[in-house]
């Protein structure tokens, strides 16, 4: 079992003195969501009255901060971005006075300025790709077919920069993120490499405390959109009802549907478009939100899992059984350091049940 470590720079240097005074460090990662942090240190005063911490200038709003962890040599960086909220704590123990302080990762910097302005002729991946280079980012773009000539409509963004970017990322069923210094806008990949499994009741390999699932028979088999065309006045209808999505499991929410159960369907309203490819696309990326129908959530220990685990990926997690063991895609991780140790609290999602009979699970055949 190796020991977890944590390193801390502000503006490029290792924070290192700072150590000491650490209560708990917390850096939390959601698909959907910017990146964040919150760190308490220790606030002491001297015996001419100075709060040591509080006059110190790499701690102010605005500076550059990067958080490493790993085990052993391993090295990842969970969170590169700025210190954006201090809160210092004054109890009427001296001993319990607290500093807090809050950021962001480098999208912060997107969502400074709301923005008026016409973006014609443009698909949504040449959008995202000028944006995040404007702002000194390199890029991890996918292409997007559709371009939106300014003969039919143009685009108009009337918000902030990471609101328009998240806001395209939506409707072509991508996800708008940073990862470092790179702006990211693309589906899900759920045919990369999974990270290592995770296990639950599963003697000595456990890994996840405290695991919940929950299953929504709800969702929509239909996703259905009708409008009118803005140049032949024309009603145009479109419906998504089959997913290209890859399935994470054997079944998927369509076979779960028994006979005399009829399918749902979803309208879409309330929601312009610029044309019947618009439409399809837009009604497929709701279809395929709709049809993550198991969620999960647990806590992994640290230096009993032996990595970073990370979300936007997958995982296989085994000892649930076989209707529930299998790949899910990691929507949230919250790091969280303490003088108790690391633990990962996490939440996972999947489009299917059981295992596809594909996956690693190490020592067994499935481990389920």
């Amino acid at each position: 079992m190796e020991n977890e470590h944590l390193a801390i720079e502000i503006e490029g240097e290792e924070a290192d003195d700072l150590y000491p005074h650490l209560l708990c460090v917390e850096v939390e990662k959601e698909a959907g969501l910017a990146d964040m942090f919150a760190v308490q240190l220790a606030l002491s005063c001297d015996h001419q009255g100075t709060w040591e911490l509080l006059e110190d200038e790499r701690l102010r709003p605005w500076k550059q901060i990067t958080f490493r962890a790993g085990f052993g040599a391993a090295d990842e960086t969970l969170l590169n971005g700025y210190i954006t909220h201090m809160a210092p704590i004054f109890d009427t123990d001296p001993a319990a006075c607290v500093l807090e302080i809050r950021g962001m990762d480098a999208s912060v910097l997107m969502d400074r300025n709301e923005i008026l302005k016409a973006w014609p002729d443009k698909k949504d991946s040449d959008i995202a790709r000028e944006i995040f280079e404007s702002y000194g980012f390199s890029t991890d773009v996918e292409e997007t077919e559709m371009v939106h000539s300014e003969a039919v409509s143009t685009i108009i963004q009337r918000e902030t920069d990471l609101q328009f970017l998240t806001r395209l990322a939506l409707r072509n069923g991508c996800e708008c993120y940073m990862e470092g210094e790179t702006g990211c806008f693309k589906k899900p990949n759920l045919s990369a490499a999974p990270q290592p499994v995770l296990a639950v009741h599963f003697g000595t390999e456990t890994s996840v405390h405290g695991f919940s699932l929950s299953v929504n028979a709800l969702g929509p088999a239909h996703v259905a959109m009708a409008q009118v065309d803005r140049l032949t006045k024309e009603v145009q209808e479109t419906t998504a009802s089959e997913s290209d999505q890859p399935l994470l499991g054997r079944q998927g929410a369509s076979r779960l549907r028994t006979a005399g159960i009829p399918p749902a369907t979803l309208y879409i309203d309330r929601k312009a478009t610029t044309g019947r490819p618009e439409m399809d696309l837009f009604a497929k990326a709701i279809h395929h939100q709709a049809h993550w129908f198991v969620t999960g959530r647990g806590e992994v220990m640290g230096n009993h899992y032996g990595h970073v685990l990370k979300s936007r990926q997958t995982v296989p997690i085994k000892g649930i059984g076989d209707t529930f063991s299998g790949l899910y895609y990691i929507t949230r991780v919250t790091h969280t350091f303490t003088d108790e140790g690391y633990s990962q609290q996490f939440t996972a999602k999947r489009n299917a049940l059981e295992p596809t009979g594909s996956e690693t699970f190490y020592d067994s055949p499935f481990g389920l």
